[in-house]
């Protein structure tokens, strides 16, 4: 696509903003703060750009960057954090139940959640692009497309839930496990309900950069739920279906106070426009990219999961998966911090390319990138220093802290690696690249990751150890295919994509507008 096609397409965005000032870098005077987005695409253009504005226009980059991923780490933490909290509990019960947790957190709950999320990516994609070319009024229609969608989803997946001790048991889990995994199970049904709202809502509020508030109702949640563990495991010793039953409750705290705001807050009001019977049409196109989405997460977190219920399959199935359990806790935890990053990253890609900056969004992939790498090294540093506290905080049995000692190494690697996968991930969202990612992640993961993992878990003495390693060189693998892709993106071309694609959108919403009249 021509250069001129873009220049076209956001000179008309400018003119509806009547914000058709010209800018330039030796307009000493303008404090980094106050620069928009349009300024600096303007910057950008300018050959040779001065030195000293490289700096000025990395900390313009990372200050927006950190407004919005410092509340989209915290949201994910803390919603990841109840499950995190939830096993914490179950380990003080016993090993046997632990087990049965895990293998039913990993292998069932978090297939149902990597389905959730990676349908609500489409979300983030659409409505993110929408919000930055202004096209606020479609945004409503697609977060409720979505959540019809979801439940939909939700349906099927209530009888994997409650079938899930079969599940497990033909899988090759013992029949101990599969039962403690299934009694576990059973009492998150209603979590997946609370799944199909909760994530639409917030890729919705979060593609406006409405970021701060879902921070603060995450962490409000997070602090009840674990009273509430404490509560029901503890103090009247409920097991694993009150822990359960816990975190259901706690998630669908979440949807109440996500769905509130949504209806009361002045914030909305440009982007929700109520309840519409326009949700349940125009769904075929939106579909195609729900799926694709959908498709490109869960390949990705059905393969750490994976991992866990192949160590099940080894020998001694309880230390090996308390161990692996313990050490992908951890890797989850820096997973979520850094799909935080990568949600900002999403979002500011989508904005900039819905605005027709495609030069920002270029841009803004460095610095989030530069950004991910440098935490990434301190993450490492941290789990290294300290393998046996963290691993105190689960368990006190010596052979499991001994087990996860010796997978710490891999656990620094895979977190470094982890420092780009996900930011990566996130600028695919945000171009609406799911599609392709989601090959990269079928070959990388699959075709080459989990058959070395096999290999050198059960046909050498590596054991939990080999199959972690496997997993490593499909990150790495999935990680490079990225880069390269990024790098050889034409950020012109993803903006006219991104205006045929919120122009469709758009067009679907006024037509069945006419309808209604």
């Amino acid at each position: 696509m021509a250069a001129q096609d873009v220049d076209q397409y956001r000179l008309s965005l400018l003119r509806t903003d009547q914000n058709d000032s010209r800018f330039s870098p030796h307009d000493h005077d303008t404090r980094i703060s106050d620069l928009s987005s349009e300024q600096v695409e303007e910057v950008l253009e300018k050959k040779p750009l001065p030195f000293r504005w490289w700096f000025r226009l990395v900390a313009w980059e990372t200050r927006l960057l950190w407004i919005l991923s410092g509340a989209a780490i915290a949201v994910s933490e803390f919603n990841y954090m109840l499950t995190f909290v939830t096993l914490i509990f179950c380990g003080h019960l016993s090993a046997l139940e632990l087990a049965g947790a895990s293998v039913a957190s990993v292998g069932i709950q978090g297939l149902a959640y990597g389905i959730m999320l990676g349908m609500a990516s489409a979300v983030q994609t659409v409505c993110g692009q929408a919000y930055g070319s202004k096209k606020y009024q479609a945004m409503g229609i697609i977060c409720q497309r979505a959540i019809v969608l979801h439940l939909g989803a939700a349906v099927l997946l209530t009888f994997l839930y409650w079938f899930s001790g079969s599940i497990l048991t033909a899988i090759g889990q013992s029949d101990s496990i599969a039962e403690q995994g299934q009694i576990f199970t059973r009492g998150l049904i209603p979590q997946i309900y609370a799944f199909a709202l909760s994530c639409p809502m917030q890729r919705f509020l979060q593609a406006q950069t409405i970021v701060n508030p879902l921070a603060y109702m995450s962490a409000g949640v997070f602090v009840f739920h674990v009273f509430l563990s404490w509560l029901v495991v503890d103090v009247f010793g409920l097991g694993l279906l009150g822990a359960a039953l816990s975190l259901s409750f706690s998630w669908w705290l979440l949807v109440l106070s996500n769905g509130i705001y949504i209806l009361l807050s002045p914030s909305c009001n440009h982007t929700w426009t109520g309840f519409s019977w326009k949700a349940f049409t125009g769904i075929w196109p939106y579909f195609k990219l729900t799926v694709a989405s959908a498709v490109m997460l869960c390949l990705e977190i059905w393969y750490n999961q994976g991992l866990v219920l192949i160590s099940g399959l080894l020998s001694n199935p309880t230390l090996s998966l308390d161990s692996i359990t313990i050490c992908m806790n951890y890797l989850n935890w820096d997973i979520c911090f850094m799909l935080g990053l990568g949600t900002a990253a999403s979002v500011r890609v989508s904005n900039e390319l819905g605005a027709a900056n495609p030069k920002v969004a270029k841009f803004s992939v460095f610095v989030v990138n530069g950004n991910s790498i440098i935490i990434s090294l301190i993450f490492s540093a941290i789990v290294l220093i300290f393998r046996v506290p963290l691993s105190e905080l689960f368990t006190s049995d010596p052979s499991i802290i001994e087990k996860v000692s010796n997978l710490t190494p891999l656990l620094a690697i895979s977190i470094f690696l982890n420092g780009v996968q996900p930011i990566l991930s996130g600028v695919a969202i945000g171009s609406g690249w799911q599609a392709v990612v989601a090959y990269v992640n079928l070959t990388a993961y699959y075709v080459v990751g989990l058959p070395i993992g096999c290999v050198l878990g059960f046909k050498t003495s590596l054991g939990v150890n080999g199959i972690w390693l496997g997993m490593v060189v499909g990150v790495f693998l999935q990680t490079v295919t990225l880069i390269i892709l990024t790098a050889k993106t034409n950020w012109d071309t993803e903006v006219i994509k991104a205006a045929d694609r919120v122009k469709r959108a758009e067009n679907e919403t006024t037509l069945n507008l006419v309808v209604d009249a």
